[in-house]
């Protein structure tokens, strides 16, 4: 049976796999041992989560909001692998069971409450590891490109970390945020084109696909200043437009890197203070809600 342990901030919780995701989970032991930073959801709010290094469906097909806590899941256009500790608010989504944690679920309240009031003021870190599988081959894109994707896995950028040093007018809140968002929209817009892959054709969906990407870079690189990372998107709208390079490799190697743009954005976002700053703001507004 394949082992697998979730690791962070002193906790070491066990997970049952389960039998009804063997391509997933085969996806997932193919990157073990697996370092994470966890992030807090912004809306759901009963989960910790880490964006998983591989692309894959939905399989199963289980709405979200019937994971009991403690399950272990992979949210598929999110990207995100997650650990449930309750309830998840209104939510319409399909994902895959991967599995379920063997240890209390309180473990995981108390580490899930802690990520939400300090994300953004501080990085938690944690380790997923088990019975590993040899990794994949290098997907069929340009090497320039992968090199890209496997450099924005090890280390957050410069050009992003520099995001929340500015401090001019209305920064570093208004470059971290439209940031944020540019990758975010950019990373689903592409799950919607690679879900279109067997309905459209090729031909529309590389205009659509080097679009979005141009988009999404522009904003970065002209308006938060970030030029380095939105120069790994430029690449693939380049390789979008080139036939010689197979669509389906060139999305998912383009999903996997505005995930990670977005995920190294998101981490520097002090999420709990934002909200509650913003309640506060609105109890005071003189013009109602």
């Amino acid at each position: 049976m394949m082992d697998l342990t979730f690791e962070a901030c002193g906790l070491r919780l066990p997970i049952l796999p389960s039998e009804g995701a063997p391509r997933t989970l085969a996806a997932l032991q193919r990157a073990l041992p697996m370092p994470l930073q966890l992030h807090t959801p912004k809306i759901a709010g009963s989960h910790i989560f880490w964006h998983a290094p591989f692309v894959e469906d939905a399989e199963g097909g289980v709405d979200v909001l019937s994971a009991r806590p403690g399950a272990f899941i992979y949210w598929p256009v999110r990207q995100f692998l997650e650990i449930t500790f309750a309830p998840l608010q209104a939510e319409t989504a399909q994902v895959t069971v991967l599995g379920h944690i063997d240890a209390p679920v309180a473990q995981v309240v108390e580490l899930g409450q802690r990520l939400r009031q300090e994300a953004g003021r501080r990085r938690f870190t944690g380790r997923l590891t088990g019975t590993a599988l040899p990794p994949p081959p290098a997907p069929a894109v340009p090497a320039g490109i992968h090199a890209a994707r496997l450099k924005l896995w090890q280390a957050c950028p410069e050009d992003i970390g520099a995001l929340t040093r500015s401090r001019a007018i209305m920064h570093p809140v208004g470059p971290v945020m439209q940031a944020e968002s540019e990758a975010r929209v950019l990373h689903e817009m592409l799950w919607w084109i690679r879900a279109a892959l067997a309905q459209q054709p090729e031909a529309a969906l590389r205009i659509t696909l080097a679009m979005a990407l141009d988009k999404a870079a522009v904003r970065l690189r002209d308006f938060c200043h970030m030029g380095d990372t939105a120069a790994a998107l430029f690449a693939c709208s380049d390789a979008a437009a080139d036939p010689t390079w197979a669509l389906p490799a060139l999305l998912d190697e383009a999903i996997l890197i505005a995930g990670r743009i977005g995920a190294w954005i998101d981490l520097l976002i002090p999420w709990n203070d934002l909200n509650e700053g913003f309640r506060s703001a609105l109890a005071a507004a003189e013009v109602p809600a």
